[in-house]
């Protein structure tokens, strides 16, 4: 229950999240956003592994890494593919192929949950598609596209079904540290966080650099880059830890409902109307919650 209970706070807290730094991309170039929330968040994540102790397993951190530029490209893979305008396809599209791909990575592996929880995994799954649903030229997060009139090509799709692949193996590599730390026979700890952050730094860096002509965020615009970087290595740290005490297939689809606060946060602060089919999105993924506790 307690992995089951970290998996929804880690996808909250990754909701809020995302609407902060789409609240950031609003002003400032999106790349600029990623990394330098992630470079921001660091500090946090010392704190983490102090409060958190755990011996250091290269191979959780290995897996880490990969994690991390698994995680930084599906960003950027993500942003582009928004850029394209047809968000309605895009989110859903991308949200789903995230909870599913480590749903099957869990039952290949041998994971046989019950019954009841597989019914909730695949109602979460659902729900994420229709919650991430977003009217014509809406926003969700603060990211926007223009719905009506926009053309979804193939090379559309591929990009959103890419973003989604890249974090969904994110989620993998994450659960891959934790039993690489059991295999070892200690507990992965923070370290595989480490791993992610320092290759998704390593990795934006670069990308960063080449944008020098790019505004640099100050005031407000800075503020919700930094409050997304906290707020990205919490809900991390809080997956991480959910993975090793739960399924892959049950605690990822339930911390992949993350576009369910971010849905909220835009109705709540940006005003904006939740269409029937997000309504019906969000009570599909609060009876996922309670078949997968069950």
């Amino acid at each position: 229950m307690i992995g089951l209970v970290l998996a929804a706070l880690s996808g909250l807290v990754w909701g809020v999240g995302d609407f902060a730094g789409g609240k950031a991309s609003q002003r400032v170039d999106a790349v600029t956003v990623v990394v330098l929330s992630k470079a921001a968040s660091i500090p946090l994540l010392l704190i983490y592994l102090v409060l958190m102790p755990a011996p250091l397993h290269l191979g959780a951190v290995g897996w880490g890494a990969a994690a991390g530029v698994f995680g930084v490209a599906g960003m950027m893979v993500f942003y582009k593919a928004m850029a394209g305008g047809a968000m309605t396809v895009v989110a859903p599209v991308s949200a789903v192929t995230t909870a599913l791909l480590p749903l099957g990575a869990g039952l290949l592996q041998g994971e046989r949950p019950g019954g009841l929880a597989l019914t909730g995994a695949a109602c979460a799954i659902a729900a994420i598609g229709l919650v991430s649903l977003a009217p014509g030229g809406g926003e969700v997060g603060g990211v926007g596209g223009e719905g009506g009139g926009v053309k979804v090509t193939g090379r559309l799709i591929g990009l959103a079904l890419a973003a989604g692949a890249a974090f969904g193996l994110f989620f993998i590599c994450l659960s891959g540290a934790g039993d690489a730390a059991d295999a070892a026979g200690g507990d992965a700890g923070m370290w595989p966080i480490l791993g992610a952050q320092v290759a998704a730094v390593g990795l934006g860096a670069p990308l960063l650099l080449r944008r020098r002509g790019a505004p640099r965020p100050s005031g407000v615009p800075l503020r919700w880059l930094l409050t997304a970087g906290m707020l990205d290595m919490t809900a991390n740290a809080l997956y991480i830890m959910a993975v090793q005490r739960g399924d892959l297939s049950i605690i990822a689809p339930v911390a992949s409902l993350y576009p369910v606060s971010t849905v909220l946060l835009a109705m709540l602060v940006d005003r904006e109307r939740l269409r029937p089919v997000q309504l019906a999105g969000l009570g599909l993924a609060a009876t996922a919650l309670v078949l997968v506790a069950s």
